[in-house]
């Protein structure tokens, strides 16, 4: 292929949306990230060397985010909403200053894959001057039609309110990506115009200007469900359910073993490790990187974590922001950790709090060990040493560092620092008053 740069185009204005939201529709998440950056992922692994976004008014929070994904990408605002090839000429000063192809796409499509525009950049390369990227509907109500002569050549793209009944027939179907050849865009763009039932500007029609021109327009088609657009809450839970899917075989795999594939949901970010075993209902939030061979047993959640070679976590944990877990570490059931770093080989087996703070090597939580680090105002931070032992239902109020090797007795408070090796104990005096439950039981039965 060509090494051509590209222009990748993100219409993310004047999507017609049914969600009953006061979020822009782009900006609703699959897989954790939102719909626009997903098309602008997929473009940029695809090679796109330049952006350009295409936003309404009042779409503040889109812009940032996008933003962010692409830090040198140039934003333009639809207020006019006069259709696709108005969102397009929005961004005129882009394209006008920019030498090479141009690829437009739609921020509602979050997953059309890489190779798919790859196949569609490659028809420029083969000599076209436009490629439509297309698929085969299984019910075409909707859809722009793609019309091809009897040699197989796209002649045009019918929208379907001026459609007859026999080109409504047709299944194959516009998903409304198109390349251009380096230097085209705007010449057809300022030729479309909107003699049709909506009064709007079809960038669609830029294939037929393109052919009365003497041009060569291709067709590339790719599986419907990769072009399906989000209108709604049911076709965002259905995209969800596509991209899960499509995560989960790619950790399959990578080497990763999923016990029960349906029931683990991913990130687009999360990284699984070689011979990783994963239970059933487990969550991954954003940005989690599990190491080899570790395992995540059943029924935990875990976000902005780091999980080393050879850990064991859960079942029944939460791993919140700043956990960091080492090697051969254990981290039980309904356990929590918050911007904590568990040593190699350190054990909190269950039923415990670890927030800011960092465990030894090797160190051991009792079962009920509370780490606590909020006095209302501010967080404090315990340190606790290689090897130590906290013994079950302690409580350690932060700022406090236990030594290395130390030993904290069970059901302690401990409001001070425990020197390396030393044994900590902070309870009251055990009372015990002979035969009193005889005569509490006597008392009672009268």
């Amino acid at each position: 292929m060509t090494s051509r740069p590209w222009l990748s185009i993100i219409l993310a204005a004047g999507l017609g949306t049914r969600m009953k939201s006061a979020i822009p529709k782009v900006m609703h998440h699959v897989a954790g990230r939102p719909l626009a950056v997903h098309a602008a992922a997929g473009a940029m692994a695809a090679g796109a060397t330049r952006f350009a976004f295409v936003i309404g008014p009042d779409m503040d929070a889109a812009r940032a985010a996008l933003a962010e994904f692409a830090a040198d990408a140039q934003f333009f605002t639809q207020t006019d909403r006069l259709g696709t090839a108005n969102a397009v000429l929005a961004a005129e000063s882009a394209i006008a200053d920019f030498e090479g192809d141009v690829v437009v796409l739609y921020g509602d499509t979050p997953l059309l894959l890489p190779d798919t525009l790859s196949r569609l950049r490659a028809e420029l390369d083969a000599g076209a001057g436009v490629a439509v990227l297309g698929c085969e509907a299984a019910d075409p109500t909707g859809y722009g039609r793609l019309l091809l002569d009897d040699t197989g050549a796209l002649i045009a793209i019918r929208e379907e309110r001026e459609a007859s009944e026999v080109e409504k027939r047709v299944t194959l179907c516009n998903s409304g990506v198109m390349a251009f050849r380096s230097g085209l865009l705007l010449s057809l763009l300022r030729r479309i115009g909107n003699d049709n039932a909506k009064g709007e500007y079809y960038l669609t029609d830029a294939v037929e200007i393109a052919r009365s021109d003497g041009l060569a327009v291709a067709v590339v088609t790719c599986p419907e469900d990769e072009v399906m657009g989000v209108n709604d809450r049911v076709q965002l839970a259905r995209a969800e359910s596509l991209m899960q899917k499509r995560l989960r075989e790619a950790a399959m795999r990578a080497g990763a073993t999923l016990l029960a594939p349906d029931t683990v949901t991913f990130s687009h970010d999360t990284r699984l490790g070689q011979d990783v075993i994963v239970e059933p209902n487990v969550f991954f939030g954003l940005n989690v990187v599990v190491g080899n061979n570790a395992e995540i047993k059943a029924n935990s959640y875990m976000e902005h974590a780091r999980i080393a070679d050879g850990a064991v976590v859960g079942p029944f944990a939460r791993l919140r922001p700043g956990a960091e877990i080492g090697p051969k570490a254990r981290i039980g059931n309904f356990v929590e950790i918050k911007k904590a770093v568990i040593g190699a080989g350190a054990k909190v087996n269950h039923l415990a709090y670890v927030g800011d703070a960092s465990v030894g090597t090797g160190a051991n939580l009792g079962a009920g060990t509370i780490i606590c680090n909020y006095d209302g105002f501010q967080k404090h931070f315990t340190e606790i040493g290689e090897g130590a032992f906290i013994g079950s239902n302690s409580a350690l109020v932060a700022p406090v560092k236990i030594g290395e090797g130390a030993y904290v007795g069970s059901g302690s408070v401990i409001t001070r620092d425990v020197p390396p090796h030393a044994l900590a104990v902070e309870r009251s005096d055990q009372k015990q008053v002979p035969g009193w439950a005889s005569r509490n039981k006597e008392k009672r039965q009268k």
